[in-house]
């Protein structure tokens, strides 16, 4: 490689630039993604077209700003041949090791469709583990008038002894991503007519929101779902990577992918969710950090206040730990100050309402009713567990209870559980229906903006000067 010119001193200082300006075209162009596992030769044209515009870029600005030590052409193409060779090669060993892991742990599935296909692809995907998915379920909605069960029939090669639960209504496949910790679903035999139309829509990027397809799930029970489009929506709220796989209006309007984007010959193509869901997440998040962070710092004070008191007025043990359902039913450890000390891990999980509990010291009454006990919840806000608004986090035993009797319930964790919510500043906390709560919480998730949570956080606060407690 020739030599580069003397005074490369600069190497340094551009050395990030190039970093930067590389890592955000690759990410661009989905060379992060976690999905289909390929190979370092798969994606050799992105890391050549990437690196060669990256280090034209950084070339230029060397030659704006400091034209005595302009790169020469042959140095150009050294330095991007050389980040390649060594970009390619460190992608292969990161994709040997992701297909060895992808075999160990494999990504729990849903796969979506009637008829043979479905059956037959869950039962592919049992037998070759290299492409990191369990099927754990098939969602396949009856059509009006037929009431012929789908389930997989073990025959040949194809049932392979499979046998997977059939989900055929929107409600189960809420519970069933919520149990299952679902992270992928495959939509396979793509439809004619309107569901087709939709199956292309979806696949150019136009699936819709989080709109009346990902609430409750209540259409007409008669014609099973009207499109895939309001599936496509369900998962994407629920953040599972959702994918069109064998044939289908999609395909043939697709531009050419790679060719490893196959599932055993299957081919594959991901839908991504609409870019503004992905840019209010992180806006939301951003949220909950400054404002969780300049919380901490406000009432530290008050923290240290209340730890005193609790343990002068309670003894040892100030913090009280109680694992909680999060988002997408992740459990987390949901962190309060302790005002009533249980007598067994049983009662902690299934008692429903402490309040009035004759065993409450006068400490733990008054940080209840104050809603104090609740001011640890802004380290698990700033840890990722919960939000500062989103639906309240309960407990596995209700909510698994809940999500048996009450349609909607299971849809409250398409988003992150918060520390108030729209429920709460309507009056529903404590011993409250739990059905308008939940009613409450879908509402709020399916027209959220930043500026709502904005007003529901200034709404709790105006509603802490007249605590009611719970």
């Amino acid at each position: 490689m020739p030599a580069l010119p003397p005074a490369v001193p600069l190497a340094l200082p551009l050395a990030l630039p190039l970093f930067v300006c590389v890592t955000l075209l690759h990410a661009h162009a989905g060379l992060y993604r976690p999905g289909t596992v390929l190979s370092g030769l798969d994606q050799l044209p992105a890391l050549a077209a990437r690196t060669a515009v990256a280090w034209c870029a950084v070339a230029a600005l060397l030659a704006a700003h400091f034209p005595a030590h302009t790169l020469s052409l042959a140095a150009l193409a050294g330095g991007a041949a050389v980040q390649l060779a060594v970009s390619g090669a460190g992608r292969s060993l990161l994709h040997t090791r992701r297909r060895a892991l992808a075999r160990d742990r494999l990504r729990s599935a849903l796969v979506v469709g009637t008829g043979p296909a479905a059956p037959r692809l869950a039962a592919l995907l049992a037998q070759h583990p290299e492409y990191g998915l369990r099927p754990v379920g098939i969602a396949a909605p009856a059509a009006s008038g037929d009431a012929q069960d789908t389930r997989p029939e073990p025959t040949g090669q194809d049932g392979a002894g499979l046998s997977l639960p059939v989900l055929t209504s929107t409600e189960e496949i809420h519970r069933a991503v919520i149990r299952n910790g679902v992270q992928e679903a495959l939509f396979v035999g793509a439809g004619t007519g309107a569901d087709a139309d939709v199956d292309a829509d979806a696949a150019a990027g136009n699936a819709p929101g989080t709109g009346a397809g990902s609430g409750t799930g209540r259409g007409d029970p008669g014609t099973g779902w009207a499109g895939r489009g309001g599936l496509v929506a369900l998962f994407h709220a629920y953040g599972c990577a959702t994918s069109f796989v064998g044939t289908g209006p999609w395909a043939t309007a697709a531009p050419p992918a790679v060719m490893a984007h196959h599932l055993w010959g299957f081919s594959r193509r991901r839908v991504d969710p609409p870019a503004v869901r992905r840019h209010a997440a992180l806006a939301k998040r951003l949220l909950d950090v400054v404002g969780a962070g300049a919380a901490l710092l406000a009432v530290a004070p008050v923290l240290a206040a209340c730890a005193l008191a609790v343990r002068l007025g309670d003894g040892p043990g100030v913090l009280f730990r109680q694992e909680r359902v999060g988002q997408h039913g992740r459990h987390f450890t949901l962190l309060k100050f302790r005002t009533l000390r249980p007598s067994d891990d049983h009662e902690s999980a299934t008692r429903w309402n402490v309040a009035g509990d004759l065993r409450m010291s006068p400490v733990g009454a008054f940080l209840r009713r104050t809603s104090m006990d609740e001011l640890p919840q802004l380290w698990n806000v700033l840890r990722g567990d919960m939000s500062l608004v989103g639906p309240r986090p309960e407990r596995p035993f209700f909510v698994a209870n809940f999500s048996k009797t009450l349609p909607g319930y299971a849809a409250r964790h398409r988003m992150p559980v918060g520390i108030t919510g729209l429920a709460q500043v309507h009056g529903l906390r404590g011993d409250t229906s739990i059905e308008e709560r939940s009613r409450f919480d879908n509402h709020y998730i399916d027209h959220w903006t930043l500026w709502q949570d904005i007003c529901i956080l200034v709404r709790t606060a105006v509603s802490l000067v007249r605590p009611a407690g719970s």
